[in-house]
């Protein structure tokens, strides 16, 4: 039986419950630099300096959602999730 077409309210509804959800559980996540970039391809570069890390053994906050931890997931040569 297929299903039912939603209405555009109800979708509207379901997209802010799911975008409440992943913020409540989602919180912070800590990223380590902990190895240099030195040789690698232009874009970890990018990647590295794009998530806000400009010193070796730095460590910052990024809310914890799936582009943060698809980039950390990128580079695992480079950066590491910290708690």
């Amino acid at each position: 039986m297929p299903r039912k077409a939603k209405s555009p309210a109800t979708k509207a509804k379901s997209r802010a419950k799911k975008a409440e959800r992943g913020a409540a559980a989602g919180g912070k996540i800590r990223i380590q630099y902990y190895r240099s970039f030195i040789a690698t391809p232009k874009t970890h570069k990018q990647m590295v300096r794009s998530l806000g890390l400009t010193k070796l053994n730095q460590i910052v906050e990024r809310p914890d959602d799936a582009s943060m931890r698809g980039a950390v997931a990128k580079l695992p040569h480079l950066l590491r999730i910290i708690e």
